[in-house]
Protein backbone atom coordinates (compact mmCIF):
# COMPACT_ATOMS: atom_id res chain seq x y z
CA UNK A 1 0.00 0.00 0.00
CA UNK A 2 1.31 3.42 -1.01
CA UNK A 3 0.28 6.65 0.72
CA UNK A 4 -0.67 9.74 -1.30
CA UNK A 5 -1.90 13.00 0.21
CA UNK A 6 -4.74 14.44 -1.88
CA UNK A 7 -7.05 17.46 -1.80
CA UNK A 8 -9.36 18.99 -4.41
CA UNK A 9 -11.48 22.15 -4.63
CA UNK A 10 -13.30 24.14 -7.30
CA UNK A 11 -12.41 27.82 -7.54
CA UNK A 12 -14.70 30.27 -9.32
CA UNK A 13 -11.89 31.81 -11.34
CA UNK A 14 -10.35 30.93 -14.72
CA UNK A 15 -7.29 28.67 -14.78
CA UNK A 16 -5.01 31.57 -15.77
CA UNK A 17 -5.87 33.45 -12.54
CA UNK A 18 -5.54 30.33 -10.41
CA UNK A 19 -2.16 29.51 -11.99
CA UNK A 20 -0.92 33.04 -11.32
CA UNK A 21 -2.17 32.75 -7.75
CA UNK A 22 0.01 29.67 -7.27
CA UNK A 23 3.24 30.62 -9.06
CA UNK A 24 3.50 34.34 -8.25
CA UNK A 25 5.06 34.97 -4.82
CA UNK A 26 3.24 38.32 -4.56
CA UNK A 27 0.01 36.30 -4.45
CA UNK A 28 1.32 33.36 -2.44
CA UNK A 29 2.36 35.55 0.50
CA UNK A 30 -1.28 36.58 0.87
CA UNK A 31 -2.56 33.06 1.53
CA UNK A 32 0.25 30.48 1.95
CA UNK A 33 3.87 31.48 2.55
CA UNK A 34 5.45 34.54 4.16
CA UNK A 35 8.42 34.80 1.81
CA UNK A 36 9.87 33.39 -1.44
CA UNK A 37 13.00 34.25 -3.35
CA UNK A 38 11.23 34.05 -6.70
CA UNK A 39 8.44 32.97 -8.99
CA UNK A 40 7.75 29.26 -9.52
CA UNK A 41 9.16 28.53 -12.98
CA UNK A 42 10.49 25.42 -14.63
CA UNK A 43 14.07 24.71 -13.58
CA UNK A 44 14.22 27.18 -10.70
CA UNK A 45 15.13 26.35 -7.11
CA UNK A 46 13.40 28.48 -4.50
CA UNK A 47 13.38 28.96 -0.76
CA UNK A 48 10.08 29.47 1.04
CA UNK A 49 9.39 30.71 4.54
CA UNK A 50 6.13 30.27 6.40
CA UNK A 51 4.80 32.66 9.06
CA UNK A 52 4.40 29.91 11.66
CA UNK A 53 7.83 28.28 11.29
CA UNK A 54 11.32 29.76 11.75
CA UNK A 55 12.83 27.38 9.15
CA UNK A 56 13.43 27.89 5.45
CA UNK A 57 12.06 25.29 3.05
CA UNK A 58 13.85 24.61 -0.25
CA UNK A 59 11.62 23.97 -3.25
CA UNK A 60 13.19 22.33 -6.31
CA UNK A 61 12.47 20.17 -9.38
CA UNK A 62 9.98 22.85 -10.33
CA UNK A 63 8.08 22.23 -13.53
CA UNK A 64 5.20 24.38 -14.74
CA UNK A 65 2.77 24.23 -17.63
CA UNK A 66 0.97 27.57 -17.76
CA UNK A 67 -2.66 27.39 -16.64
CA UNK A 68 -2.43 23.57 -16.28
CA UNK A 69 0.19 22.23 -13.88
CA UNK A 70 2.69 23.05 -11.14
CA UNK A 71 5.05 20.31 -9.93
CA UNK A 72 7.76 20.56 -7.28
CA UNK A 73 9.64 18.76 -4.52
CA UNK A 74 10.32 19.93 -1.00
CA UNK A 75 11.63 16.72 0.45
CA UNK A 76 13.76 13.91 -0.98
CA UNK A 77 10.94 11.36 -1.19
CA UNK A 78 7.92 13.09 -2.62
CA UNK A 79 6.62 15.15 -5.49
CA UNK A 80 3.80 17.68 -5.23
CA UNK A 81 1.51 18.01 -8.26
CA UNK A 82 -1.04 20.80 -8.50
CA UNK A 83 -3.22 20.29 -11.57
CA UNK A 84 -5.70 22.83 -12.90
CA UNK A 85 -8.77 21.63 -14.80
CA UNK A 86 -10.69 24.45 -16.52
CA UNK A 87 -14.46 24.06 -16.39
CA UNK A 88 -17.14 25.16 -18.88
CA UNK A 89 -18.34 27.89 -16.46
CA UNK A 90 -14.84 29.48 -16.40
CA UNK A 91 -14.09 28.05 -12.97
CA UNK A 92 -11.16 25.73 -12.23
CA UNK A 93 -10.93 22.44 -10.37
CA UNK A 94 -7.62 22.38 -8.49
CA UNK A 95 -6.22 18.99 -7.47
CA UNK A 96 -3.18 18.58 -5.24
CA UNK A 97 -1.41 15.25 -4.83
CA UNK A 98 1.73 14.64 -2.84
CA UNK A 99 3.47 11.31 -2.52
CA UNK A 100 3.83 8.54 -2.69
CA UNK A 101 5.29 6.93 0.42
CA UNK A 102 5.41 3.40 1.74
CA UNK A 103 2.92 2.49 4.45
CA UNK A 104 4.42 2.95 7.93
CA UNK A 105 3.38 4.66 11.16
CA UNK A 106 5.53 7.78 10.52
CA UNK A 107 4.30 7.98 6.92
CA UNK A 108 0.68 7.58 8.04
CA UNK A 109 1.21 10.60 10.31
CA UNK A 110 2.71 12.44 7.29
CA UNK A 111 -0.34 11.52 5.19
CA UNK A 112 -2.79 12.90 7.72
CA UNK A 113 -0.83 16.12 8.28
CA UNK A 114 -0.16 16.82 4.63
CA UNK A 115 -3.70 16.02 3.51
CA UNK A 116 -4.91 18.48 6.15
CA UNK A 117 -2.29 21.00 5.01
CA UNK A 118 -3.23 20.80 1.34
CA UNK A 119 -6.94 21.13 2.16
CA UNK A 120 -6.04 24.28 4.11
CA UNK A 121 -3.90 25.54 1.20
CA UNK A 122 -6.82 25.12 -1.20
CA UNK A 123 -9.34 26.78 1.12
CA UNK A 124 -6.96 29.73 1.60
CA UNK A 125 -6.31 29.96 -2.15
CA UNK A 126 -10.06 29.97 -2.86
CA UNK A 127 -10.80 32.62 -0.22
CA UNK A 128 -7.99 34.83 -1.51
CA UNK A 129 -8.74 34.51 -5.24
CA UNK A 130 -12.53 34.74 -4.99
CA UNK A 131 -12.93 37.25 -2.14
CA UNK A 132 -9.52 38.78 -1.34
CA UNK A 133 -9.65 37.26 2.15
CA UNK A 134 -6.40 36.21 3.84
CA UNK A 135 -7.45 33.20 5.96
CA UNK A 136 -3.92 32.36 7.16
CA UNK A 137 -3.32 35.77 8.73
CA UNK A 138 -3.01 35.01 12.44
CA UNK A 139 -4.38 31.48 12.01
CA UNK A 140 -1.20 29.77 13.16
CA UNK A 141 0.17 32.26 15.66
CA UNK A 142 -0.41 29.64 18.36
CA UNK A 143 2.34 27.53 16.76
CA UNK A 144 5.03 30.17 17.24
CA UNK A 145 7.29 29.76 20.26
CA UNK A 146 6.32 32.06 23.08
CA UNK A 147 8.82 34.79 23.87
CA UNK A 148 7.50 35.20 27.41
Amino acid sequence: MRLIAQATIQIQKPASEVFEGIVNPENMIKYFISESNGRMETGKKLVWKFPEFPDEFPVWNIRTEPDRLVVFSWDEETEVRISLEPQADDSTVVKVTEGDKAFSDPNLKWLIGNTEGWANFLACLKAYLEYGIQLRKGAFDFMKKSTI
